[in-house]
């Protein structure tokens, strides 16, 4: 091998070994800018989820006002429920005046030239009872007599000789019986049927008559205004009153 050989394998080794070196100088500093790389995109990635959380707990904080809203709500619906709950059972209670559709009975002595001795001034309250009932049967919804609401408690008697409903008195004809049906139709088929009646009958036979309005679409009924009396029944106690 001559000197000029031996210079071409000295440069050609050299080349090699400046290029493993400069490979390897590569290699050394890849990772170190990919790793770089890697945390911005991670700071970025975990701005964003940051901005994301945050976005969530706003709409988490809205949604739960929404619910504290919702729930006063319907604790206030709880409350109007109740009242209006209260005002229905009332009504039923006859506590209520109220109107709706009906007729109006009109209970008379019949007139003197049909009277045999002296003019009635009373009724049996056999016959009012068995009247009351017969209107009941018809569709009767609410029933006053001569301005006294009648309730489920209301006794039908005659106290030393007087006839009584609740504890007023007829004392004198005639009166008024206001009866409210649920609707028109219930209204005419009552009259139809107080028409034919047979307790018509018996009042006439006591001297006395019942005169049957048409129905009306306006029959007003009063409130019971005595107080309702509730025998068998104490107020529950609260758990640690003693």
């Amino acid at each position: 091998m001559n000197i000029n050989n031996g210079k071409v394998y000295i440069t050609i080794i050299t080349v090699i070994i400046g290029f493993m070196i400069a490979v390897q100088f590569q290699t050394v500093h890849e990772p170190t800018t990919r790793d770089t790389r890697d945390i911005w995109e991670l700071r970025e990635t975990l701005s964003n989820e940051m901005k994301l959380q945050s976005k969530l707990l706003e709409e988490i904080r809205i949604e739960d006002k929404r619910i504290n809203d919702y729930a006063s709500e319907i604790e206030g619906s709880k409350e109007e429920a109740l009242k209006q709950t209260l005002e229905q059972l009332k009504e039923e209670a006859g506590l209520t005046k109220v109107g709706g559709p009906g007729i109006v009975l009109t209970v008379d002595s019949i007139d003197k030239a049909l009277l045999l001795g002296k003019r009635v001034t009373s009724v049996s309250p056999m016959n009012l009872k068995r009247l009351i009932n017969e209107l009941n049967m018809y569709g009767a919804k609410d029933i006053s007599i001569d301005g006294e609401r009648l309730i489920n408690t209301t006794v039908i008697r005659d106290i030393n000789g007087e006839t009584k409903v609740g504890t007023h008195s007829l004392k004198s004809l005639p009166f008024s019986i206001h009866i409210i049906t649920e609707n028109m139709e219930v209204a005419e088929k009552m009259y139809n049927s107080l028409q034919v009646s047979s307790i018509i009958d018996d009042f006439f036979i006591d001297n006395v008559k019942v005169e049957i309005s048409a129905p009306n679409k306006s029959i007003k009924v009063p409130a019971h205004v005595d107080p309702i009396k509730i025998h068998g029944m104490t107020p529950v106690k609260e758990k640690g009153d003693g």
